[in-house]
């Protein structure tokens, strides 16, 4: 033990590696650290050249020969990261420059230590280095080094969950305090001081940007930042731990570390990663106005002090966060939440030109834009557009329109005196009646979510009518090339309720991934049609929606593509909020990105390609042609992403652009997009138009607490923190 944890000595170190076949750049950076170690140098020169050391061996470890001498060299990589956190510590910075040059010190140590890969350290080490090699800066480029530190730190501790996560969900079954390994060993590397570091450069900025955040009596509140605008008053309730478990209220704030991919509507989202822009979450909270923030482990765990307090919380369009208790607000604040001011945008869903009349399988190559919301959804509307563009990169595809739905719902429901689509009406009818009489709205929602499940459970047991399942195999036969069962295809829900002006309805109802037997696809149609009486669907949608007994279920079929890796694109920045740039987010295997996997992201501009977060999913699915999905693991050793994939993304969304214009109210609509790459070859799979909350953007009382400032204002680097 007194030897294991006996101070590094580098005069043995030096005797030690004599006796070690090393590359040259690592036998230099060895011999520059122990050179220094000799005169005593300062913290700052002693953490500069371990992290060279450390970079030195990261890259070139696989260069060695021998087991062996790898493994003394990992040995020593360890011992040195011991060295680096103590004097990292030791490390202390009274400018502006000496700040700047500790976090891109940091920020390669995080590299050498294993942290972030090689390649993530490459996209952001110029962001850092060439903005401080003059005698001052701007507030905008002080931003952009703050925000891509942040990042770092982000990644790191997102490795560490990466690796250990699922280790650790088992051993906290039955040891609770297993669950903070991940916090120990985070905090037990070289990203404690790192994120310290960056959180002293964020006090710094905040305070030249004005942007100040105001989240109860918490510290280091400028690892906090505004996601989504919107505001909120509700329960908060922190959740430290696995969230899966938890019963969401809508009338609730929530704080996560991780948000549930099949979240229901809350008040509003705070969570320690942002994880994936473009989620179905993401992306519904965006539409509704939810606000949605991004803070820091630390922070929620102060935070935890709140929990169960009735609390004011609201984001501002430029990241302002404020979280307060009920007896702070101000009676601006109050009145947000009067009846009048309170009121939303009840959408309609358009009925009156849907097509009940069409009961036959359509084929996908037959319908265009045109078609959305009269003969089925838009997936399979807009997808058979995308046939006509691009009829090479767009798989074959059968509709089962809303009409074939609607036939089958004037089935008699078993064990009710009526049809299925009566007793649907019936529920919003009695609904309607018992608001009128003035009953809680706790109380209509329990009976619809009651009467709805009882609709669900029983349409899983409907009955098919043989003329359309023998039309189905036919059109099976014709378009797909093989029959029913040979064939693995997707089965899409598709509505009439998506993608309306105001409403997204995202990700609300059922996919069915990579279905072959006869008898899975029969139980899937079933199973898809019910899912637009699921408590999530229904929960979301009846937010927004002034006539939900009018919602249609329309099914895509298409063949499955085992893609190598799959995402989503979102053709506007989302945060830039440039409308000539790209938001893209990738996962490796199929359905990536989609159901808040934590992607690979970026910003694709059409000069530059700016990495905002680099995947962390350890494991990912394959579709195998015998049908189910198969599960594989990864490392994050290479981007997902090649430079050939991103000049075909930036080809892809000019075309969009280009075409899909005649078919929206505004030349500056964005388009979300989910494609997929297999051995280079770019499939698409949707398009729908990507809708944000005009209300939230534009409220007066958001635009009051956004920061004002001038971004271009200069500061000397020599500057005092």
């Amino acid at each position: 033990m007194e030897t294991f944890y006996a101070p590094l000595n580098f005069s043995v170190l030096e005797g030690n590696l004599d006796k070690l076949s090393l590359t040259k750049d690592i036998e230099e950076s060895f011999a520059t650290l122990i050179a220094s170690s000799k005169l005593e140098s300062s913290p700052q020169q002693l953490v500069s050249d371990i992290t060279n050391v450390l970079y030195h061996i990261r890259l070139d470890i696989h260069k060695i020969k021998g087991s062996k001498t790898r493994l003394k060299l990992l040995d020593l990589s360890n011992r040195l990261e011991q060295k680096l956190l103590i004097e990292s510590q030791n490390w202390e910075t009274s400018n502006l420059a000496e700040t700047l040059y500790k976090i891109n010190t940091l920020v390669c140590a995080s590299m050498g230590s294993g942290l972030i890969e090689h390649w993530e350290y490459n996209a952001v080490e110029y962001v850092i280095n060439d903005k401080i090699t003059t005698s001052e800066i701007s507030i905008t480029d002080l931003n952009t080094i703050l925000g891509t530190a942040r990042s770092v730190v982000e990644w790191s501790a997102s490795m560490v969950k990466a690796n250990y996560q699922e280790t650790v969900d088992i051993y906290t079954k039955f040891e609770p305090l297993s669950y903070g390994f991940i916090d120990d060993r985070v905090r037990s590397s070289v990203a404690l001081n790192l994120g310290n570091t960056v959180s002293q450069l964020g006090a710094f900025v905040a305070k030249l940007s004005n942007i100040e955040n105001k989240v109860m009596t918490i510290e280091k509140q400028t690892a906090i930042r505004g996601l989504n605008p919107g505001y909120a008053f509700g329960t908060l309730i922190v959740v430290d731990g696995n969230p899966d478990g938890i019963e969401v209220n809508t009338n609730n704030i929530y704080i996560f570390e991780k948000p549930p991919a099949d979240l229901k509507p809350v008040a509003g989202i705070m969570t320690v990663s942002e994880g994936n822009l473009v989620s179905h979450v993401q992306l519904l909270a965006r539409n509704l106005g939810i606000p949605n923030a991004a803070l820091s482990y630390e922070n929620l765990k102060d935070l935890k002090a709140f929990s169960g307090k009735n609390v004011f919380y609201a984001v501002s369009n430029k990241g302002n966060v404020i979280l307060k208790l009920e007896n702070e607000m101000l009676p601006a604040e109050r009145e947000l939440f009067s009846k009048q001011e309170r009121s939303k945008n009840i959408v309609e869903v358009p009925t009156s030109q849907i097509r009940l009349d069409i009961d036959t399988v359509v084929n996908m190559r037959d319908v265009d834009a045109n078609d959305s919301g009269k003969l089925c959804g838009p997936k399979a509307a807009n997808l058979g557009e995308l046939k006509t563009m691009f009829p090479e990169q767009v798989v074959e595809g059968l509709i089962i329109p809303f009409g074939i739905f609607r036939s089958h719902m004037n089935q008699q429901m078993p064990n009710q005196n009526q049809s299925y689509w009566d007793y649907l009406n019936q529920t919003f009818a009695e609904a309607k009646s018992m608001k009128d009489s003035g009953i809680s709205e706790e109380n209509i929602e329990n009976f619809q979510l009651e009467a709805l499940d009882k609709l669900h459970k029983s349409m899983l047991k409907i009955k098919l009518d043989n003329r359309f399942v023998q039309d189905l195999k036919t059109q099976f036969d014709s378009v797909f090339g093989a029959p029913i069962g040979h064939v693995p295809v997707f089965l899409r829900s598709d509505t009439n309720m998506e993608d309306l002006k105001e409403f997204t309805g995202a990700g609300l109802n059922l996919t069915l991934f990579n279905i072959k037997e006869e008898d899975k696809i029969i139980e899937g149609i079933k199973r898809v049609w019910a899912s637009a009486y699921t408590e999530r669907s229904f929960k979301w949608r009846q937010k927004f929606l002034s006539n939900p007994e009018n919602v249609f279920p329309s099914i895509l079929i298409i063949p499955s593509v085992d893609v190598d890796y799959s995402g989503v694109m979102i053709t506007k920045g989302i945060n830039s909020g440039n409308e000539e740039d790209l938001t893209v987010a990738f996962s490796r295997g199929a359905g990536g990105a989609v159901d808040g996997q934590s992607a690979e992201t970026r910003l694709i501009t059409s000069s530059s390609n700016m990495l905002l977060s680099p995947a962390r999913q350890p494991d990912y699915i394959r579709l195998p042609v015998s049908g189910g999905t198969k599960s594989h693991a990864t490392t994050f050793e290479s981007p997902i992403l090649n430079s050939q994939n991103i000049d075909d993304i930036r080809a892809l969304a000019a075309a969009i652009r280009k075409h899909m214009k005649s078919h929206s109210d505004s030349h500056q609509q964005a388009f979300d997009v989910e494609f997929g790459f297999k051995d280079d070859k770019l499939w698409l799979f949707q398009i729908r138009p990507f809708v944000e909350n005009k209300q939230a953007k534009s409220s007066e009382y958001l635009a009051s607490i956004s920061s004002q400032s001038d971004s271009e204002q200069m500061v000397l680097l020599k500057t005092k923190l």
